[in-house]
Order: C-alpha cells, then structure tokens, then sequence
C-alpha cells in the first residue's frame, strides 16, 4: 500500500513492514493530508496480523522536518482545534505493535514528535533532533511537553522547550531520548534488524510489555505495578510461555507462533 506521501513495504518473510514518509522537496514536513495517510496507514499495519513490527523511516536528509507551516502562518486557534489533530496522533500512539523509528536527518517540532510515538528510536550519529516551537512564538502541540520530559526529565526537557536548541542523534541517545546512535549509514540496517529479531519474538509478551510501560506514564506507580501483575498472570496462559521455557530449559532457540 503507497500513497504519495506515504510509502509502506511490506516484508511477509519477515514480518516487519516499512512505512516511510515521502514528500522529498518539503523534508517529509507534516501537512494535514501527510498526518491524515500516516493514521490510516499505522490503522491498517495495526490490524494486519501478517505485520508484527512497524519501522518508521523518512530519508537521508530528514526523518520529518516537522509541521508544514504554510499550513498554519493564517490559522487561527477555532480552525486549528477542527482539525483535530489528537485523532491522528493517537492512530500511531495506539498501535499495538513494537514500533521503531530510524531518524536520519532533521527530526524536529512534530517530527520529533513523531520519532517519540514510537517505541524504540534508532538515531544516525548526525541526526537532528529538536522542539524550535518557541522560535516561532508557539509551542509544541504533539506531545513534546509530555513525552519529551518523561524521556528525559524536567530540566534537560526545559532547557531544549525553552531554547529550541537542536542537539545530534549521539546525545540524543546519552540523554535518553533515542534508544541508541549508529553511524549514519547504519540506521535503516540496524533498524530493520532489530524489528526482524523482535518480529521473531513472543507478540503477546511483547503487547503486554508496551501496555504496561505505556501505562506507567498515564498512572500512579500503584496502579501501574498493578496492571504489570495483572498481565504478567494472564501470559501464563499462553503457548508462547510455555516455549519460551521449555526452549531455554532444552538449551534450544524459542519457536514461537
């Protein structure tokens, strides 16, 4: 499935698929028919049981340059809310499966944004990361004040809101906003790799552990240590724990259905 702003390859083989932004001449930069395909398209992956990890992908010189602002230099605040914008945000937060970003380039404003929905970022050594709203005299509408200081932490979080500084995909990854950095050449490699293997695993475990970690940011501790126990007991019901086990007691790889 393509449109022609967004590109998907699917790998059957492997279980992964690629969804990659495709508008080259505006640095993948997110107007409304580019969020539009992106939640429909993350919609369909999501129930496609052929597709068990989703990578997220832009291009050498930008992952997402972030909004279009041609889009929003006229716009005011009651046309801005009728767009609506949380749905389609939410079509990619809500996805079920793992899902990784490899940001090469530009990932800023809401492509920053973006490159947080995901699950697992793996940023080129050179990548561009940032949250310039405020340069704008705006601020971030896509989560970045939420998700942003719950990866990093209030001051490191205030210092990039407040500023708009840029920083590289190297210390994006030291102050925990990526998973971890790779030479530039690497990313989409280590990207597809790490899906492959996380395609082979166990899906229940693996939708059970991004529940759990999800909820951990929306709760109390309480109520999250509550909901891991909850759905650490109920994977005792399935055949892939069983494997799991059997598999590591026979000192045998898992095969897990």
């Amino acid at each position: 499935m393509s449109t022609d702003d967004v590109l998907i390859e699917e790998r059957p083989a492997d279980g992964v698929a690629v969804l990659r932004l495709h508008r080259p001449d505006a640095l993948n930069a997110l107007n409304l028919v580019l969020r539009r395909a992106l939640a429909a398209a993350f919609t369909r992956l999501d129930a496609d049981d052929t597709v068990r990890v989703v990578v997220l992908a832009g291009s050498a010189r930008a992952f997402c340059a972030g909004a279009d602002l041609r889009e929003y230099l006229d716009a005011r605040s009651e046309e801005v809310a009728a767009r609506d914008m949380g749905r389609l945000w939410d079509a990619i937060a809500d996805c079920r499966k793992p899902v990784i970003a490899a940001v090469r380039g530009h990932a800023l404003g809401g492509g920053c944004e973006l490159a947080m929905h995901a699950d697992l970022i793996i940023a080129a050594d050179s990548a561009s990361f940032g949250q310039p709203e405020v340069l704008l005299g705006l601020m971030p509408g896509g989560g970045a004040t939420q998700r942003l200081t719950r990866a990093v932490g209030k001051f490191v979080a205030m210092k990039l809101l407040l500023t708009g500084e840029r920083i590289d995909g190297r210390s994006a990854a030291t102050m925990g906003l990526a998973s971890e950095a790779v030479a530039d050449e690497e990313v989409e490699p280590r990207a597809l790799a790490l899906a492959t293997r996380l395609a082979g695993g166990a899906r229940r475990a693996q939708r059970a552990i991004k529940e759990a970690v999800i909820a951990s940011m929306n709760t109390t501790l309480d109520q999250g240590l509550a909901f891991e126990r909850k759905a650490f007991q109920l994977l005792f019901e399935t055949d892939d724990k069983h494997e799991g086990i059997a598999a590591r007691l026979e000192k045998r790889d898992a095969r897990f259905r």
